[in-house]
């Protein structure tokens, strides 16, 4: 069995977890049954559930998720004033050194005290309410009112009422092909942002000036400084009022805002990996930094007894991705400029564009592509950074993470040859998290974006994973995520009829370790999760065309009419194109020897802000938070 590297990743000083949120199961497709060109689906959530369990897996059984006891604690008493750790500590004296170093964080003493110790995942219930919460509101609000987000509300609440009377639920003049709603589509929503942004709070909150993990006890236990979100649907393409892409609000965005609101961090850095152009996320950050920028003049040339303003929000925006696909696969000028723009200082803004190109080996990718061209978006990160303060409390880092540019997506989705190797997302997350390090107190949320084949989202979730536990320097074995060990996953857990997963045979040997163990804490993951099937077959399934709407100013947006969009007619099904995805429920695989702890969330509002906005929030029902913990299996000592 692979030994714990010793440079490897500390999780006393920078814990991560992965944040679940199962409302975002509720937005689908109910304009028909016939779901051959959705592929932005609720079993996305599924197929990254299956990486992320196979990442967490592989991790224990290489030891990854046991903490050098010695670097990380000698690492702490190098900002305390008490004695050194004996570098081979019992369990008993490291619970007591953690007692002494007032690291609250009561589940990790234990999980050390028995030498288990497994990533936390968090099953959120949080959620915001669209048209009461500051963050969305400054990302998605206009000074005369939430017109876009009060119309975004009203979609979604008259779009059963719509299909079902044979009309399309999106408004005319939006892309039919690229968004759908269903009534529950605002829970999605609200719960995706949500979650977004408790990752957010525990994230800062977990991690105090010295770069050590610090918590008060509550929710905040886990301690983390590093966090996976996979929520949908996903935001990169949602402007300020121009829904496009899949997204309807920009999860990111707000993450970034909420931040900034609640918590005084005025430098984000957001790194976005899509293979798709976050031409949404780019238009928001411009704006935001306009705005700054012009406040910064103003406080410049202000009278000089009159009190400095508070500090804006500035943000750097910086993207990889191909050039050829959506939102510019069309060639248009204003999109494919925005797409290439390098700006950084210049009128306040932050900005890198790089685009993707074609790899022949990972040798290539690697020490020429990624070395000489991708890698220049921490280059230009630390230059904002460096230029706007150097590292610092206020600081965090967010990315948007699409696996859409993987090898293994849909050759439909990827046309253009324009991909990355799937251990790019492992890379690519240890370089952030070295990034945050230095810059951030080790702060890294990352957020879901594209992704659509299962093994695509798969691949990557486990790789990027894998990349946020172990932080900069230590490594791990890259043929985790092979095809052949990824035809192996997806044996294992492809659904049979009835939702009951793919067992061996009779005459056949048991699963591999790594993989039975995926199986257990997967099946934990998906616990009561629903994969609905659509309600209505009257509308017919208008192709996916990926291109973003007609710009409108925002005079028309507020005043288009809310009549109801002509009915569509019934269309034959492309000849040649495969059946239809059907999404059946899950059947829970009892698991034995895992620990699962409930912790009541307390929300009492819609709003998951750590401060008060002095507004009343819709009430939400109150629901628990699950944490899961799970234990390595039995008789598997953790070296």
């Amino acid at each position: 069995m692979e030994k714990p590297s010793s440079t490897s990743g500390s999780l006393l000083r920078s814990g991560t977890a992965v944040y679940l949120q199962e409302a975002c199961l509720e937005h689908r497709y109910i304009r028909s049954r016939d779901t051959t060109n959705i592929v932005e689906r609720p079993e996305r959530i599924r197929a990254v559930k299956i990486g992320l369990a196979a990442a967490i897996a592989r991790l224990e059984f290489s030891g990854r998720l046991l903490p050098d006891t010695h670097e990380s604690i000698g690492q702490s008493q190098a900002n305390n004033t008490s004695a050194p750790v004996d570098p081979s500590p019992n369990p008993d004296e490291l619970v007591a050194a953690l007692g002494r170093l007032n690291i609250g964080i009561a589940p990790l003493k234990a999980s050390l005290a028995d030498k288990k110790h497994s990533l936390p995942v968090i099953k959120s219930s949080k959620a915001v309410n669209l048209l009461n919460d500051p963050a969305v509101k400054f990302v998605h609000g206009d000074i005369d009112g939430d017109i876009y987000l009060e119309k975004l509300v009203k979609w979604a609440r008259e779009s059963s009422d719509k299909v079902n009377n044979g009309e399309s639920e999106i408004p005319e003049g939006l892309a039919q092909g690229d968004l759908y709603l269903c009534p529950e589509s605002i829970n999605a929503i609200q719960g995706a942002i949500g979650t977004v942004c408790e990752a957010v709070d525990t994230v800062i909150q977990s991690t105090g000036p010295s770069g050590l993990l610090e918590t008060s006890g509550g929710v905040n236990d886990v301690g983390l400084g590093h966090a996976f979100v996979a929520v949908r649907p996903p935001g990169h393409h949602c402007g300020e009022d121009s829904p496009s892409g899949f997204c309807f609000v920009n999860n990111v965005a707000v993450g970034a805002v909420h931040a900034h609101l609640q918590h005084g961090i005025n430098r984000v850095v957001i790194f976005d990996i899509d293979l798709h152009h976050g031409n949404g996320t780019q238009s928001i950050v411009w704006q935001i930094n306009e705005e700054t920028y012009r406040k910064t003049l103003e406080s410049e040339y202000s009278p000089g007894d009159k009190p400095p303003s508070k500090p804006g929000l500035q943000i750097y925006y910086g993207s990889i991705h191909d050039i050829l696909s959506y939102p510019c696969e069309d060639g248009k000028m204003e999109l494919v400029q925005a797409a290439s723009v390098s700006i950084h200082g210049a009128h306040g803004q932050h900005i890198e564009n790089i685009h993707l190109q074609p790899y022949t080996s990972d040798e290539h990718f690697f020490d020429v592509l990624y070395h000489d061209s991708y890698s220049r978006l921490f280059a230009k990160a630390t230059d904002f950074l460096s230029t706007t303060g150097g590292p610092g409390d206020d600081v965090l880092v967010l990315i948007s993470c699409g696996f859409d540019a993987c090898e293994h997506e849909y050759p439909s989705m990827s046309r253009h040859n324009r991909k990355v190797p799937t251990s790019f997302y492992h890379r690519f997350a240890k370089d952030a998290c070295t990034f945050a390090d230095k810059f951030a107190r080790g702060r890294v949320v990352s957020v879901l974006e594209g992704g659509y084949s299962d093994r695509a989202l798969t691949s990557g979730a486990m790789a990027h994973l894998s990349g946020l536990a172990i932080g900069g320097g230590a490594k791990v074995d890259e043929t985790w995520w092979s095809v052949e060990n990824l035809i192996q996953l997806e044996k294992a857990t492809k659904k049979r009829k009835g939702g009951k997963q793919s067992l061996p045979g009779p005459n056949a040997s048991g699963p591999e370790p790594w993989l039975e163990r995926t199986l257990e804490i997967f099946s934990i993951m998906d616990a009561g999760s629903q994969y609905m099937t659509p309600s209505s077959s009257r509308a017919s399934v208008p192709p996916s065309t990926r291109t973003l709407r007609e710009r409108k100013p925002q005079s028309q947006l507020a005043n288009e009419s809310a009549d109801p969009s002509p009915s569509t007619s019934p269309a034959k099904k492309p000849k040649g194109a495969s059946k239809g995805r059907k999404s059946k429920g899950s059947e829970v695989v009892k698991v034995e020897d895992v620990d699962v702890e409930l912790l009541n969330a307390g929300v009492t509002d819609g709003s998951v802000s750590s401060k008060s906005d002095g507004e009343a929030a819709a009430e939400v029902k109150k629901l628990p938070r699950v944490i899961l913990r799970v234990n390595p299996p039995p008789g598997h000592d953790v070296a």
